[in-house]
Formats: structure tokens, C-alpha cells, sequence
């Protein structure tokens, strides 16, 4: 896996957010699985690609790596894992338009979080930035209490905070290598499925859902963005990765038919205006 290292950062951030955006559409395409269950194979195979990436790169410093990395890194795991929960959930009971949409505001609450938490100063295209990504949320929120999906917009919004939570983590740990926060995160997860599954029987289109949900979706989307950000600046990174907010309702609108209300559409424009807007700002805290 060596080689992933030589590829310039842009380009693995554009494919690990292509691979990202193909979430919606494979949970969508389960045969049987529950929840639950979807949540568990999806981390069984997160798991075994993951562990085959961290061998293949640390070798004999891998399990080193990870106990270095200490309580900030298992409090990042129970973090990032909750996360998990939260996509799965919400991808069952809401548009996959409205998820992502939603997932792109993390951006804005970075911002937010580190003004309270890091006490980083936010500048105003920032400020007018988090006003209309809000605003968007609003208004897909606001559709939602009447078209039942109420519930999935609110445990989408988990998605964002939470990554803002890890990352505040991390930047409290600077030393901290963000690797064995992911490897906790699959094995909470696994904990999470094999606790709540009804069952652990699996048709062969499930198993095989699950196999594209956690290996070339979760596992590989993750170790591109991962390694990608290392030399990518924060404002590319931020726009490169719109290309999952962008793709993922095109593949359930062509697939499955799936055609978001307007309002979704409308309030999705404004957060995806605010994150482009926020890319221009110069003063940008958290790029430091």
C-alpha cells in the first residue's frame, strides 16, 4: 500500500470522496439486513481491510502504533464510531440527499466548536458562512416534520458533530496518529452489531452489500482522504470532498429513482454555497 503514498493528495481526495458516495446506494441496496445488521457486516469488513492496510504499512510497529496512541485515540474511536451508527440510521429513514447535505456542514461546525473549545476566532466570510449553512439545514429540516423524515435529519446532524468532536481531540493531541482512532471505530462498531443484530444470518447479495459498504466505500474512501489531507491544503480538501455531497444523490436518483423534494434540493444549494464561500476565507483558523 506503499504506492498510495506517491500519488499526489488531490487526486486520492477526489477518489476516496467518489468512494464515499456511493454509501447511500449500497446501504439502500441490502436484500434483508436490518440496521443493525448492515451496521455489522459493514465493520467486519471495515475491519479486516483496515488491519490489512495498517500490517501492510507499520508491519511490526502496528499494534506499537496503536497503544501509543493512548485514550485520546479510544475516546476518537467511540466517537467516530457513533458516526457510524448515525450514517447507517439515517440512510434507512431519510433521502440520501438530505444525509449528505447535512454531513457537509462539518465544515461549520469545525469552525463553531473550535471557537468555544480552542478558542479560535471566527472571522465574518466564516460567520456569514455558518448563517447560511444553517439556514440551509433549516429549511430541509423544516420540510421534514411534515414528510416524516424528521427523525433521519436530526441523526444525520450526529454525523457532523461528531467528527468535529474527533477532531477537536486530535488537535488537543497533536502527537496523536489519527490511524488507531479508525481502528477503534470499526471494532465499537462490531461491538454495536453483534449486540443489537436479530440475527447474524446473511443472504449472499447482503454479504456481498456489505463487502462493497466496508471495503472499496468505508475502508479505501477513508485511507485516500486520510493520506491525501496530509498534502492537500485545507481548502482544497474542503472542496474536493463536496464531490460525495454532489455524487451520492446522482447514484440513488439514477439506480433507484430516488428523487429528493425541492426543499432538499434548495436548502443543499445553500450549504454547498457556504462551503465554497468558506473556502475563500484567508484567515482560516483550523488550517493552522
Amino acid at each position: 500500500m506503499q504506492f498510495l503514498y506517491k500519488i499526489p493528495g488531490y487526486t486520492l481526495l477526489l477518489f476516496g470522496a467518489f468512494c464515499l458516495s456511493w454509501g447511500g446506494f449500497i446501504v439502500r441496496s441490502f436484500e434483508e439486513a436490518s440496521v443493525w445488521q448492515i451496521l455489522l457486516i459493514r465493520s467486519v469488513f471495515f475491519m479486516i481491510a483496515l488491519i490489512l492496510f495498517l500490517l501492510s504499512t507499520y508491519k511490526k510497529n502496528t499494534i506499537k502504533i496503536i497503544k501509543n496512541a493512548g485514550y485520546p485515540a479510544l475516546i476518537g474511536g467511540l466517537v467516530m464510531s457513533l458516526s457510524f451508527v448515525a450514517y447507517v440510521y439515517s440512510m434507512t429513514i431519510t433521502s440520501v440527499a438530505n444525509v449528505v447535505f447535512i454531513i457537509s456542514t462539518q465544515t461549520m461546525f469545525l469552525a463553531i466548536f473550535g471557537y468555544f473549545f480552542l478558542k479560535e476566532k471566527i472571522s465574518l466570510i466564516c460567520f456569514i458562512s455558518i448563517v447560511l449553512a444553517m439556514s440551509g439545514i433549516l429549511i430541509m429540516v423544516g420540510d421534514s416534520i411534515s414528510s416524516g423524515s424528521l427523525l433521519g435529519n436530526i441523526i444525520a446532524l450526529a454525523i457532523p458533530i461528531n467528527f468535529s468532536i474527533l477532531v477537536m481531540i486530535i488537535r488537543k493531541n497533536k502527537n496523536l496518529d489519527m490511524v488507531p482512532a479508525i481502528f477503534y471505530s470499526g471494532i465499537f462498531s462490531i461491538i454495536y452489531g453483534l449486540f443489537l443484530s436479530e440475527s447474524y444470518v446473511f443472504s449472499n447479495k447482503d454479504i456481498i452489500m456489505g463487502f462493497f459498504l466496508g471495503v472499496p466505500q468505508l475502508a479505501f474512501g477513508f485511507i485516500c482522504i486520510t493520506i491525501g489531507s496530509r498534502t492537500t491544503a485545507s481548502t482544497t480538501v474542503g472542496l474536493l470532498m463536496l464531490t460525495e455531497t454532489l455524487f451520492a444523490p446522482v447514484w440513488v436518483w439514477l439506480f433507484l429513482n430516488e428523487i429528493p423534494p425541492i426543499s432538499v434540493l434548495i436548502g443543499g444549494a445553500i450549504i454547498i454555497l457556504a462551503i465554497v464561500l468558506n473556502s475563500f476565507d484567508k484567515n482560516k483558523a483550523l488550517t493552522s
